[in-house]
């Protein structure tokens, strides 16, 4: 049984730096502290130390500082017991950052005394002063909230674009190069035109929260990029900001006014947060702040106390079965929801954060309870990787409803399928449906489904179809990091090449993949520079490549503008007719007029080439190739027709009760392969191989009206929609669930 939903602890004082008309208040949880000193650090690097005072209760150390206000900076000297054995490693000579600290300067010297334990043992004390070698938190007044959405956007009508804040404008010729690769620049109006003129109208941002790099990474003379390892929950990323913002409390300006811009646009924000682990490592890692103010309350510690409960591949793993903790969490999303203005979140490695105190997995955690009944998160996206590297972490289809969840058995398909690797077209129904295998149970909408073929970690979309191979050698890992199971297809030569012929098979690989993506039910998200042939020169995991590898290329454009003209197309034509992106899933139930009165037709129904619906025998053919989607509504239908063979086919266009006329509307092959005029009914086309193509149907919603209707082979030309999200049809549709692969799924912690 659930338990009761928990409510957050009560306290005296909000925690974090809070100023005053005359002041600023201070507050840190550290309940087995002895003793908690604030440095106030000022413009000459001296430090003034003021004691906190303990509310036993709450185990909340917190004190009022007159003549402190916005732009000050501070970090925490915590005392206590050196006791490792007991996950206590107090150690006054580090300087800790706040957990709540809404802004942090500075940076992180790896050569510095940055650990809490001697080069010798991980469990002895080093007593050196950190000062210098650490960041420092920065205190932050209150301002307006960012522009929200002029109309809330409903998440089935959203198509995410996953994108890395500084890569994407770090080339941008348009962009001032002052402003390159900073929130100011993603703000830039080049930047938004294109999002727009493409059809997207919810960003993603890779983790925004200020983060570090590992020593390891540093040690090889690269950083994090992605910025998958977070230090402050509350804070913007110092480094995305501009010169003349400056990090004093100016990223938090300038982040708010990136989104207003963004919101202006009609686009949502989605960011990326990593609240499943923290920048600090494993106990052998620097001590920033967590740890330092509590090992044993901030992280899952094994059974002797001495070591990290490790199920992210970082080295730590918060503890969310802690109370305070998980006020934390949720502190954290209710600011960047109303203080920041943010829109939704996707939750890296989400597993973590429903484990509860014997590192067991409960899908009715607190931690979901809380923010389903939260009325300042109410109508956020909450989107979950819904896995981690522990017991049981693979958690696909299992988060219920309000969530939603990436989908991996989607990635894998459409690969495996578009390189040859698939067996019938049963699964490829079923993706096209919104994995109803896995999402369509306990009432859940098939927004549940986050589609993707590419995310961060992986191959871009264009190397997917150019390297059969992993090409990591700039990791310095010696090619070991990054996964092998690509379910890629280089089209017979490794690498980029001048042959037409196999330029133009790639292109239309990427072509077949991404109508896939924005025409099955679901939630598409493409990974940003997929739409104009983004490389990574077939580097799968470019985590710590802050460099060309990992920054769009805007100059791809021209060389890939059937994809970019591709992509448009099947967006606009998804945002103008909502039959294309259904919310709920499908059934084979007959479409009725207002009268109740049946049509004859079906919200979804399944074709084979000759123009009739898929007999049992064809759902068990092993070596078919070719299917075709029919949705319809009351006014309208369309027919996607998906043929991954090697060879040409002919292809039957159905006729009534299912349209009187058609229309191709797009397609994925040259513009010359197929005609552009109406089409009637009972007409064939020839189909290329490796081709889809969407048409639109002209239907008639009376029952008089089908009845009498002659099949007429001239059809107006309508404006059409394509991007297709059905449901199972009338036969039975079963996909495999293949787990996650642990090297993918943990990919973003190489």
């Amino acid at each position: 049984m659930s338990e009761p939903v928990p409510s957050a602890p009560a306290t005296t004082v909000p925690l974090g730096a809070h100023p005053r008309d005359d002041g600023t208040e201070f507050a840190l949880w550290a309940p087995r502290a002895e003793r908690v000193e604030l440095a106030l650090v000022d413009a000459d690097e001296h430090q003034t130390n003021v004691d906190l005072t303990l509310n036993p209760d709450e185990g909340i150390w917190s004190g009022f500082v007159p003549g402190v206000g916005a732009g000050q900076r501070y970090g925490y000297r915590v005392h206590g017991e050196w006791n490792p054995e007991d996950g206590r490693r107090f150690n006054p000579a580090k300087l800790l950052l706040d957990p709540y600290a809404r802004a942090i300067t500075g940076y992180v010297d790896y050569r510095g005394p940055i650990s809490d334990h001697t080069t010798e043992s991980n469990f002895e004390s080093d007593t050196t002063d950190s000062f210098g070698a650490v960041p420092l938190s920065v205190v932050v007044a209150d301002s307006p909230p960012p522009t929200p959405l002029a109309k809330p956007l409903p998440l089935d009508e959203m198509v995410i674009y996953e994108t890395h804040l500084k890569g994407y404008t770090q080339r941008h010729p348009e962009v001032p190069e002052g402003l390159r690769g900073t929130y100011a620049g993603f703000a830039d109006d080049a930047v938004i035109a294109h999002l727009v003129e493409t059809g997207i109208n919810a960003v993603e941002f890779l983790p925004l929260q200020h983060f570090v790099s590992e020593p390891f990474i540093v040690g090889r003379g690269l950083v994090n990029y992605w910025g998958y390892n977070t230090l402050g929950f509350f804070a913007p990323h110092a480094p995305y900001t501009s010169a003349t913002s400056g990090t004093l409390g100016g990223q938090v300006t300038e982040f708010k006014n990136m989104v207003s811009k963004l919101h202006e646009a009609g686009i949502a924000v989605i960011l990326d947060v990593v609240y499943n682990h923290t920048g600090e490592g494993g106990h052998d890692g620097p001590t920033l702040s967590f740890r330092g103010i509590d090992h044993g309350g901030y992280y899952r510690l094994t059974s002797d106390n001495r070591n990290d409960y490790d199920v992210t591949g970082c080295g730590n793993a918060v503890d969310t079965s802690n109370p305070r903790v998980l006020q934390l969490v949720l502190d954290s999303l209710r600011y960047w929801a109303t203080d920041m203005g943010v829109d939704g979140f996707r939750f890296d490695l989400c597993t973590t954060l429903i484990r509860d105190d014997q590192h067991h997995v409960r899908q009715d955690h607190p931690f979901k309870q809380l923010i389903a009944s939260d009325e300042l998160l109410a109508g956020k996206v909450m989107i979950a990787e819904p896995w981690d590297l522990g017991p049981y972490g693979y958690q696909v289809g299992r988060w219920g409803q309000g969530w939603s969840e990436w989908n991996d058995h989607f990635r894998g398909f459409t690969r495996d399928f578009w390189r040859g690797a698939t067996h019938g077209v049963q699964e490829l129904a079923t993706r096209l449906s919104g994995s109803s295998d896995t999402f369509d149970h306990a009432g859940r909408p098939a927004s549940s489904s986050i589609n993707f073929v590419t995310a961060h970690d992986g191959f871009t979309l264009r190397d997917v179809v150019t390297y059969d191979l992993k090409h990591n050698e700039a990791n310095a890992e010696r090619n070991r990091d990054g996964t092998d199971d690509n379910r890629s297809w280089n089209h017979g030569y490794e690498g980029e090449t001048e042959d037409e012929q196999v330029s133009a098979a790639r292109q239309r690989s990427a072509r077949n993949m991404m109508a896939m993506l924005l025409l099955s039910a679901g939630v598409p998200m493409i990974t940003a520079g997929d739409e104009m042939g983004r490389t990574q020169q077939g580097n799968n995991n470019a985590y710590c490549q802050d460099s060309p590898v990992s920054w769009v290329d805007w100059h791809t454009a021209e060389e890939w503008s059937e994809q970019t003209g591709l992509t448009r197309k099947l967006l606009k034509l998804r945002a103008e007719h909502p039959v294309l992106r259904n919310p709920n899933f499908r059934t084979h139930s007959e479409i009725h007029d207002s009268a109740g009165v049946g049509l004859g037709r079906s919200e979804v129904a399944w074709f084979s080439e000759h123009g009739t619906e898929m007999t049992i025998d064809n759902w068990h053919e092993a070596g078919r190739r070719t299917l075709g989607q029919y949705v319809s509504d009351l006014d309208e239908a369309f027919l996607i027709f998906v043929h991954g063979g090697d060879a040409p086919i002919e292809f039957t266009l159905p006729g009534q009760p299912w349209s009187v006329g058609w229309t191709i509307v797009a397609h994925t092959g040259l513009d010359s392969e197929l005609p552009h005029r109406p089409l009637g009914v009972g007409a064939m086309i020839t189909v290329p191989a490796h081709t889809v193509v969407v048409l639109h149907g002209q239907v008639l919603n009376h029952p008089q009206a089908v009845a009498a209707s002659p099949v007429s082979p001239e059809v107006p030309h309508l404006l059409a929609a394509e991007d297709s999200e059905a449901e199972e049809g009338a036969e039975p549709v079963i996909g495999d669930e293949p787990e996650a692969d642990p090297d993918e799924a943990g990919a973003d912690k190489a």
